[in-house]
């Protein structure tokens, strides 16, 4: 998909494809020698997520617009990338020239968001899940074990039993891999 792209994106008279990475641990030091004016990231990356990389595109790379595009239209990933100093964020569905008028339009200066996911995001409200709430959930993932989590969050183990008791009521589950899914599905992790 990332070659089709650039090769669709790279025929547009006005624009230029600088660089192609596989991960998302590799944006920026890319990012940092190529000096792209816009940044087309997905959400779902080996390595760092493109949430995470348009964070640090934000800090390392401030000229750098980005521009997320994915197939995971959520309400939560919509709010957590502008959050992270996204420009715009759009779901995979449209034809190209979209996707070019779109990074034409990020570039002067507007932000850029799929309409529908627009709407979603504004009826579905903030996430309830505090930083560290998140931060439990997603060390819990893999099905780490309690003592495991605070060791690697540098928490007490009873803390970690607060905060993942704290998430399961927030998202309404039964135990923390459902409130990981059920985080999942809304876009909070």
């Amino acid at each position: 998909m990332r070659g089709a792209l650039a090769l669709l994106l790279g025929l547009e008279e006005d624009m230029e494809v600088v660089a192609q990475v596989s991960a998302g641990d590799k944006i920026v030091p890319e990012a940092l020698v190529s000096r792209p004016d816009v940044a087309l990231l997905d959400i779902e990356l080996p390595g760092m997520s493109g949430l995470d990389a348009a964070a640090a595109l934000r800090e390392e790379v401030p000229d750098c617009r980005v521009l997320i595009l994915t197939t995971f239209g959520r309400p939560g990933y919509l709010r957590r990338a502008m959050e992270a100093g996204a420009a715009g964020f759009l779901v995979k569905d449209g034809p190209v020239e979209d996707l070019a008028e779109a990074i034409r339009r990020v570039l002067r200066g507007e932000t850029v968001i799929d309409p529908a996911l627009a709407a979603a995001a504004l009826s579905a409200g903030p996430s309830p899940l505090t930083a560290r709430e998140r931060d439990v959930l997603n060390a819990s993932v893999d099905g780490a074990t309690v003592s495991d989590i605070a060791g690697k969050l540098h928490l007490s183990e009873s803390t970690v039993r607060n905060y993942l008791s704290s998430a399961i009521g927030k998202t309404g589950t039964r135990n923390r891999m459902e409130a990981v899914r059920s985080a999942r599905q809304q876009g909070w992790l």
